[in-house]
Order: C-alpha cells, then structure tokens, then sequence
C-alpha cells in the first residue's frame, strides 16, 4: 500500500507543487522571522559588549519616576561634581569621570532641514577624548564652547567637513558651532549603531542636553589594577547610598540585550503573525488540491478498496501523499526563509549610513522547530478531511462514476452558520474587554464560519458575476463552469478572501479613524492654525518657549496657548500629563466645557481633570494629588476644575509652574486664535518668521494639521497591505492550482468542446472567464467580511474617539478590480494548457 501511495505521488508530482508552494512561502516567513530576529539580536549583543567594551562600572542617578524610567533620558536633576570626586576616593577606583549624554542633539543640515533618523538616537555628549572605542578621524577635540565634534555617520549624512559651520537644537534654541573634529568608533566604524552623535566642549554640554549647568548624566569609573568590578561597585553603592544605580558594564550590556530582545521578540510575533495568515490561506489550498485529487482518482481508489484495502489503508495512502508534501515543502521554506532572513538583516542594516553591523547568519533552533512542525502539521490538518473522504467510497458504486456526485450544502451552511456564530461572538467579547487572545480567536474562527458558509452563496453570486462576461459563448461556459461545483469555487475564493478581508477591515478602521479626527476638528476645535512639528522618534519636535509670547504678541493674534507633555507619577499611578501655558483660551479652542470648577488660567500647583478620570480617583474640586516629575521635588496639585468628556484632551491639564521640572522644558505645540477681520494668512506668515530657529515645527491650519495626523495611517495601511501580499500570492496560487486540476479533470469535455468548433482563443477565454468570476467572487467575499470586521471594530472604539464609521470606497473598488486582475494573471498556465489540448488524444481520455 505504501509503494502504491508513492507511485500515485510520483505520477502527480506537478499538481501537487502547487499545494506545497503554499507551504513554502509560509514556512519561509515562519523561519525567515526567527533567523532574521536572532541575527539581529546577536547583532545588538555585538554592539552593546563594544559600547560597553571600556566600561568597568558606571553610576546613574536613579529617576524620580521609578525603576522603569532608570536610565532615560533626563532622568533625575543630573550627578553634582561633589558626587564625581565622592566616588574618585572610594577604595578600588583608579579614576572617576563625569559624563554628559542625551537624546536630543538636532543638527541641520545644510538644505536647512534637521537631520532625521528612524530608530537610531540623535546624541549629544561631552567630549571627554579618545579612548579604546571612540578615536578621531580627522581634526581635533572641541577646546571652547563655540566647537564641536561629529561622528561619521553624521558627517555623511551632512556632507559636512572640519572647518565648517552647522546650527545644533538642543534643549536651548538653535545654536552654532563650528566642526573641529570627526569621530570613529573601533573597527573604523562611522558609529556603533547608527546613532549620530555630537560631542560638544564640556562647558556646555550639560547645559545644552541636561538643561543646567555644572552636572552629569553618569559617572564612568575606571577600577585599579588587582580590584574587582563587582568588589568596586559594592564599595561605590555603599558610599552613594540608595539615590544612585551602580552597576558593572557586564550588567550594562546584560540590561541592554534583555531590552533589546523584548523589542525584537514583538516585532518577531508581528512576524509570524502574518506567517500564521498565510499558513491558514495555505490551507485552503492544500484541502481544494487535495479534495480534488482525491474526486479525480475516485475509480482508482474504488478498485483498490476493492481488491482489499481498508478504509484505514485509504486514509492512511492520502495522509502518507500529505506527509511527503509538507516535509518536502517544510525544507525548501526552511531554506528560503533563511535566505529571506539574511536579505532583511541586510536591508534592515541598509536602512542608516553603516547602521549596524550585521553579525553572521545564524539558524536557530526555533526556525528548524517550527519550520517542520508548522509545515507538516498544516498539511497533514488540511489533508485530513480529503482523506476521511477517500476512505468513504463505495467501491461498487464508485467503479460506474468518474467523479463523486455533488452533496447537499444543508449540513456545511448549518455548520458554518453556528462557527461564525461562535466566532462574532468571540470577536464581539475580546473587542469589549480588550483581549488580545480573545480577538485573534474571534476573528479566526469568524474566517472559519464564513469560509463554510461559502458554499451556499456560491453558485448564485457566481451567477450574477458570471453574467457579465456571458455575452460570448466561451463566457457563458466559464461562469458555468466556475459555478458546477460550489464546493471546490468556495474553497478556491475562501483563500483570497482572508487576505482581502484583512486589508479592507484595516482600510475601514483607517477611513472611520480619519472621518472622525475630521469632525472633531470641524465640530469641535476653534483654533485658527497650530504650531507643531511630524514626531519621527520618542522624543517630540520642540521649539523655544520664548516664540510663544512672541505669538502672543503678533497683531491680529486674539488667544495663543501652547502645550507641554512628559510622564510623571501623579496620585500614585505613572501618566502622561500636559502643561499649558493658558488654560482658558486652550478650553475655548477645543471645545472643552467645565462639569464643575472652572477652567480659567491655571495659577501655580493647579491641575484639571476629565470627569471619568476624576470619578475613577474619587476627586472633586478642592482635592490635592501629589505629583512627582524627573526633575525638582514632589509637587502637590490642588483640582481646580474637572471638564466634561473631550475628543481632544484626556487626562491631567497642570499649570505652566511645573514644565522646569519636566525632562523636556520645551513647548511641543501650540494652538492659536486670530482676531475677527484679520487675514489667517498674514497672521500664518508672521508666525512662520518666528520659527526660523525651530526647522523641526511649522504652522498648520486646522485642516492640515489633522490631516498630517492623519497621513500616519497610510504608513500603516502600507505595511500590512505589503505584508498580507504574501497572503493574497497564496490566493493566486490556489486559483492556479484549481484551474490546472480542473482542466486535467475536464480533459475528455475539452476535447469535445475543440471537436465541435471551439477555438483555441475561445478555449483560453473560456477557462479565463472561469478564474476571473472565482477570484472577483473571493475579493467581494473578502470586501463584505472585511467590513464587517472594521465596522465591529470601529463600534468597539467608540469610547477611544473613533465614533463615525467610514467605508473606503476607491480601496473597496481597488481591490474588486485586482481581484480581476488576479484572475487573468492565475489563468494563463492553466488557459494554455487547455487551449494546447490534443482533440482526438482528449476525446480517448478515460
């Protein structure tokens, strides 16, 4: 029996490469996501043992946030020399250094614009040197405050070269400096991760990335020869006291790895999240190639139930058929994905000037796990109801067909009916509590419950669709033909239903998001233009506090405010808080309305808060919270007002007297009315002159502004349209694979149809009519669930802002006509094919 199963094999070897190429792009994208996170993580570990590499042990003032902000940017009111000279004398330290280093060194380039990064900081430090890991290319260290230093990514990225001038942002306004020197790192290096970095003199540094003069961010000791690391950290935390984080530079780059690896371990489930999307696609594919195969050998497997063999032995020679398959398929996607792996490492790399330097490729043991697991299990799963079907044939009755008789659909559409009963409700409940598991499911098994539904609504909708294209004989025979067996059309439309599906409930999410943002600026928001700039890494583009009174000051400028935010501890939890600078003219602009209190101009220690939020924390008016920032002492907020329910604010509104303690001190925004009888435009233009210094932010209407939040969704929707591509390839291939086994099944109708007159053209018409009305059926499947999905979203989001529901009527015709588009392309082999069938060799088939 097995000898006969691998014979069968052998003798379909092309009709089931289609079914294993299934399994193939999705086994690839399964191991491609492991090589490619565990190359980038030995990466990261490189990098992090070079940045530490001269780093014995290192102290860090602890934040006043707590431990998950330790080590942050402007985390704490900076290290007091005293502090330095303190840990100098302790006993196993050779030297003491005071070190300067922050995110937010904006350098412009010479086109006038800031240099920009994605992911990688923009530094600023101290220079404190050459040393084992930072050298000079070129020039000299900075030895006034008007010099500074640049490393070789950054001078790449400007063009800049020693001699020249080049303006800096930092937290001051735009300054500049003359370059003196370019830095390199060991190896050569232009940086270490694709950071660009600025040393500056270190009279200024600190004054310039820590807000105050005469500090520093860390302090980098240096332990005598015959003392430990560990011995001299014991010794330096006992003189510090509890205030200060000391830690050896092996725990330094064991921190960094460990937080590098939660990074990467998320981008690598988004990964196989999308892998899992085309492995469910794929099994589709593998149970239509399967089912088929098997109604195709119904007389073959007939006469061998006849001659002895059990219904075990028939379900085990189809199991063995799917075992074959998906080891073979689970190699050659074990093999691909780790090239599709390295190309990603490479082109991640790619990304910055000499961003990271890539380690060699590695497979992991995960990738070659889950490679053949998935791969195997999938098409074993897939395999399981074809072959539980095989073993069901009569072997009399069977013998005097061809072809298994069509079934009735009541069983299948009262099954699918209660799946995506199960399955809305699922979705319904995960979307309600916010369940992740509870969503995925839902959504999974909602898919599952349509695909079983398929059936039914094949043939008529085939029907309508088909009619289209019957205007020609070779048309009304290939929308008879694409509706003869709904079954086989449902499943075959079902894969490309999933990823059509996907996009268009991301597309309707995105369009209800947008439509929304778009009334509540119309309804809501009064301000005449905004001043802020595209946030493009954690840290938001800023602009000097002094250009606020100077807007204020502008002819024609009724009311400006502007906004200021940072995490802090307030009443005992960590949130996201924002300052304002007036707070009246801030609630007239956005439409905020007092519930009790006032919101007039916030005095010193005043806050305001939502009316949810308030009833949460059980405050009135008169209450006090505490509240502790990065920097300066604890604080104590008295609630002057509690406001209704806003689209546009949420949460705590404080006084202007708290931003100096902020690890920001900087304005992020700012909103601004212009008197009656003023034109906008004089007034845009003279705001636009305020902000030469800042080339970070600009003005905006109302209009622009949402609109350039906004334009973040099409990043988004781009992303996943890119990465559900491989879904919708696998779509195609389905559609191939059913076409081609349907024309080998109707070999002997084909020869007949050529005998009595048809043409090869209108053969290949025929059979292209026939995909085209599979795969438009498909994408209209997809487009209805799609929607379905967004619009149970979108509802779930109401309370988030996301209260009107838009559909996205030139994405939803797009994907109609691609589903077009796919049918023509899947056609061709198939069509061909046909159209080169032998006549008098198609009649004597069978």
């Amino acid at each position: 029996m097995i000898w006969a199963t691998l014979k069968s094999l052998l003798s379909r070897k092309l009709r089931l490469v289609l079914s294993g190429l299934a399994v193939v792009l999705g086994v690839m994208f399964v191991s491609g996501a492991f090589v490619l996170t565990d190359t980038l993580q030995r990466s990261f570990d490189s990098l992090f043992a070079d940045v530490y590499s001269n780093t014995n042990v290192q102290v860090n003032q602890k934040s006043k946030l707590g431990e998950a902000y330790d080590g942050e940017d402007g985390a704490g009111d900076g290290i007091a020399p005293d502090v330095v000279t303190k840990v100098a004398a302790v006993s196993g330290v050779a030297s003491a250094r005071g070190d300067v280093g922050s995110d937010g060194a904006r350098m412009i380039g010479p086109n006038g614009k800031v240099v920009t990064t994605w992911g990688p900081p923009r530094l600023g430090s101290n220079w404190t040197g050459e040393d084992g890991l930072t050298k000079l290319r070129d020039g000299r260290g900075p030895q006034n405050a008007d010099e500074i230093v640049i490393n070789g990514t950054l001078a790449k990225e400007t063009g800049y070269k020693v001699g020249q001038q080049a303006s800096v942002l930092t937290l001051q306004p735009k300054r500049t400096f003359t370059i003196v020197g370019i830095a390199e790192y060991s190896g050569g290096r232009d940086s270490l991760g694709g950071e660009l970095q600025i040393y500056f003199h270190e009279s200024v540094a600190a004054e310039l990335m820590l807000g105050k003069p005469n500090v520093f961010s860390s302090i980098d000791v240096k332990v005598a020869p015959g003392s430990s690391d560990e011995t001299v950290r014991d010794n330096v935390r006992a003189a510090l006291g509890g205030d200060y984080d000391v830690k050896t530079g092996k725990q330094l780059t064991a921190d960094a790895n460990k937080e590098s690896k939660e990074g990467l371990g998320f981008f690598n489930n988004i990964l196989l999240g999308f892998a899992g999307v085309a492995l469910f696609v794929g099994t589709f594919l593998i149970l239509n190639t399967f089912s088929i195969i098997v109604a195709q050998r119904t007389r073959e497997l007939a006469l061998m139930r006849a001659i002895g063999a059990s219904r075990r032995q028939m379900i085990t020679s189809v199991m063995v058929e799917a075992l074959a398959v998906g080891l073979l398929a689970s190699i050659i996607g074990l093999a691909a994905g780790i090239g599709a792996g390295a190309g990603l490492a490479k082109l991640f790399s790619s990304l910055g000037s000499d961003s990271l330097r890539i380690e060699s490729i590695g497979v992991p043991p995960a990738a070659i796990i889950a490679s053949f697991v998935v791969g195997m299990l999938v098409t074993l799963v897939a395999a399981l109801l074809p072959a539980v079907r095989a073993s069901r044939i009569a072997p009399v009755a069977a013998m005097q067909e061809a072809a298994t008789p069509d079934r009735p659909l009541t069983k299948i559409t009262i099954v699918g009916a209660v799946v995506g009963a199960i399955g809305g409700t699922l979705l319904g409940l995960g979307l309600n509590n916010g369940t992740l598991m509870l969503i995925l499911g839902g959504v999974l098994i909602s898919f599952i419950g349509v695909a079983l539904l398929t059936p039914m609504l094949a043939r008529p909708v085939v029907a309508v669709i088909g009619r289209l294209f019957s205007w020609s004989v070779p048309g009304k025979l290939g929308r008879l033909n694409s509706g003869r067996n709904p079954r086989r059309t449902a499943i075959t439309a079902a894969a490309l239903m999933v990823g059509i599906a996907l996009i268009t409930g991301v597309n309707t999410i995105l369009a209800s998001a947008d439509k929304s943002l778009h009334g509540f600026a119309e309804k809501q928001v009064k301000a005449d233009l905004f001043v802020s700039g595209d946030q493009m890494s954690e840290r938001p583009p800023t602009f000097d506090p002094a250009v606020v009174d100077k807007i204020d000051a502008l002819p024609g400028v009724s009311s400006v405010s502007a906004e200021y935010w940072d995490a802090a501890q307030v009443n005992g939890d960590d949130r996201g808080v924002v300052a304002v600078t007036d707070l009246g003219a801030m609630a007239n602009m956005v439409g905020m309305k007092p519930a009790s209190g006032s919101l007039g101009k916030l005095g010193p220690e005043q806050a305001v808060i939502d009316e949810e939020n308030a009833k949460e924390q059980g405050l009135t008016v008169g209450s006090t919270v505490p509240a502790q920032f990065a920097r300066g002492g604890p604080h104590t907020l008295t609630i002057v007002g509690i406001y209704a329910k806003n689209e546009v604010m949420r949460g705590y509104i404080l006084s202007p007297s708290v931003i100096p303690d902020m690890r920001i001190p900087q304005p992020s925004m700012a909103y601004l009315t212009v008197a009656d009888g003023t034109p906008i435009g004089d007034v845009r233009k003279q705001v636009d002159a305020l902000l030469v210094d800042s080339p970070e932010v600009s003005v905006a209407s109302t209009e622009e502004f949402v609109d350039g939040q906004v334009a973040q969704f099409d990043t988004v929707l781009l992303m996943v349209q890119i990465l559900l591509a491989l879904a919708v390839l696998i779509a195609v291939l389905g559609i191939v694979n059913t076409l081609a086994l349907s024309v080998l099944e109707r070999t002997r109708e084909l020869g007949l149809l050529r005998a009595i007159g048809l043409g090869r053209a209108q053969t290949m018409r025929m059979v292209t009519v026939e995909a085209v009305v599979i795969s438009v059926f498909g994408a209209l499947l997809g487009v209805a669930v799609g929607t379905g999905l967004g619009a149970a979203v979108v509802k779930a989001l109401a309370d988030d802002g996301i209260k009107e529901f838009a559909l996205p009527w030139s994405a939803m015709g797009t994907y109609l006509a691609l589903g077009a588009v796919i049918g023509v392309i899947a056609a061709v082999a198939p069509a061909i094919r046909a159209a080169r069938t032998n006549v008098l060799t198609a009649i004597a088939y069978e």
